[in-house]
């Protein structure tokens, strides 16, 4: 999403900005608190914190995009496309197109805050663990990193404190990638397991985009231009309870953990 977007709207300027639904933007009382930072405005650059989405404008402002559970931004080439049903918030650009949020379950939200206060709005992004994607590190320093906070695999890997974006899909992936159980302590893997797992980390996110994320049965995820991702044909394990192994034919288990549906192979997963 951050690639599309960086080659869409980077040297765009916003020409207007519509909002539906204030929930989307609620951070700000009053429409004219997120607007009028915004039009006339060109946008610089895009990046991408942990879950966030940090698009730069000229000047010291910066508009943060988080998706949600259902949250999806829709690219537009023209006004004239329809608008899909749950648009809450449309930016217009000059020349031409549209950027659309669109959240049926509301829960995704857009805002504008300065760039040196940023860290103070977002809590979550002022305590950021590594991001696979921006930081080199060794195998060895990564060791000491996960084992400096002791907890079950699973939940290390889905702490945004820890590691930065990982989700529930993805630690699944990486854990079976790995050869390791979502139960397993940080702080006692071997150096083998360590590089193994460091490994995993990296290799399954870059597939993951690679293959341009995982959209599951709702169809809820979607990319920039509405095409679905195509990762979930290439899961190993997650979603692919019943089915066989695709190391050892051992049969894909799924159980809960978390209240979340976590899947793995009781035999390859040590």
């Amino acid at each position: 999403m951050r690639r599309d977007l960086e080659r869409e709207v980077v040297g765009r300027r916003i020409k207007a900005v519509e909002v539906a639904a204030m929930r989307s933007i609620r951070r700000h009382r009053q429409r004219r608190q997120f607007v009028d930072p915004l039009v006339g405005r060109k946008i610089t650059a895009v990046e991408r914190r942990g879950k966030y989405l940090v698009v730069l404008l000229d000047g010291d402002d910066v508009l943060v995009i988080h998706l949600g559970m259902s949250g999806r931004l829709l690219w537009a080439r023209s006004a004239r496309e329809a608008v899909p049903k749950h648009t809450h918030v449309t930016v217009s650009f000059s020349p031409g197109g549209q950027l659309r949020f669109v959240d049926p379950r509301t829960f995704g939200e857009l805002f504008v805050t300065r760039r040196d206060t940023l860290a103070d709005e977002v809590e979550d992004l002022a305590h950021l663990g590594l991001d696979p994607f921006t930081t080199v590190m060794s195998w060895e320093a990564f060791g000491e990193l996960v084992a400096r906070r002791p907890a079950k695999l699973k939940h290390a890997l889905m702490d945004q404190q820890v590691l930065a974006g990982i989700g529930n899909i993805y630690s699944d992936e990486i854990l079976f990638n790995a050869g390791l159980r979502w139960d397993r302590m940080t702080d006692a893997l071997a150096p083998e397991e360590i590089r193994r797992l460091y490994r995993a980390v990296v290799e399954t996110l870059q597939e993951a985009v690679k293959f341009r994320g995982s959209s599951l049965a709702d169809g809820q995820y979607v990319d920039l231009f509405g095409r679905h991702g195509t990762y979930q044909e290439h899961h190993r394990v997650y979603g692919r309870e019943g089915q066989s192994c695709p190391r050892c034919r051992h049969e894909v288990r799924r159980i809960k953990v978390g209240g979340r549906s976590h899947f793995f192979c009781e035999v390859c997963q040590v």
